[in-house]
């Protein structure tokens, strides 16, 4: 339990500011990947982060930091009321609800509550397009070069980081977001001269 709070105390004081503010790190044992994050609800400030500390460890403390790192720059760029089409939907599915629910019309309750279901939807894939996701790991490396690390040395211990946890999870094979990312990593570690078409990066 105390290398469990050793390394939480340690996380937490490499994170931005904004990051140690909102994020909260819970151990969790039992859960069979390394690292976890829910997707943060408008209501809650808090951005929870679920461990698994026995095979985190198992990964070198460079790694450990990218990846926490990454974590919290894609948990902490998640904003629920930014004005656009999404948040706008949404907000109008929501308003619509309340409205009708006090007017007791069922028919316009239906007609909101799909406008907001269509809101979260798409608020949800904008926060996970590959745009988003290689945004998240470019941050990261931005933060680490103010705790002491260098841009390409950043990236290449975050690269190590997808493919050991990949191991150690006892997965075979990458998703497409983590092929993207990882090409992405490459170049910009100098492991690489192609990087992410700008095609792909906005998808």
């Amino acid at each position: 339990m105390n290398s469990e709070l050793s390394e939480t105390s340690r996380l937490l004081d490499i994170m931005p500011a904004s990051g140690r503010m909102m994020t909260k790190i819970v151990g969790k044992p039992d859960q069979p990947t390394i690292i976890k994050t829910t997707f943060p609800v408008p209501w809650k400030n808090d951005r929870i982060v679920y461990l698994n500390f026995d095979l985190w460890m198992n990964l070198p403390k460079a790694q450990r930091d990218l990846i926490m790192l990454r974590t919290v720059s894609w948990l902490c760029e998640i904003e629920w009321f930014k004005p656009n089409i999404n948040q706008g939907i949404f907000g109008v599915g929501l308003v619509g609800i309340i409205s009708q629910l006090t007017e007791a019309d069922v028919v316009g309750i239906l007609v909101a509550g799909g406008l907001t279901t269509i809101g979260l939807i798409r608020i949800w894939q904008s926060n996970h397009s590959t745009q988003t996701e290689l945004a998240a790991d470019e941050m990261a490396i931005r933060v680490a070069t103010r705790r002491g690390y260098e841009a390409p040395e950043a990236a290449n211990h975050l690269l190590q980081g997808i493919e050991n946890v990949a191991k150690i999870e006892r997965r075979n094979n990458f998703n497409f977001t983590e092929l993207i990312r990882s090409q992405n990593l490459k170049a910009i570690a100098g492991l690489s001269p192609v990087g992410v078409p700008e095609k792909v990066r906005k998808e």
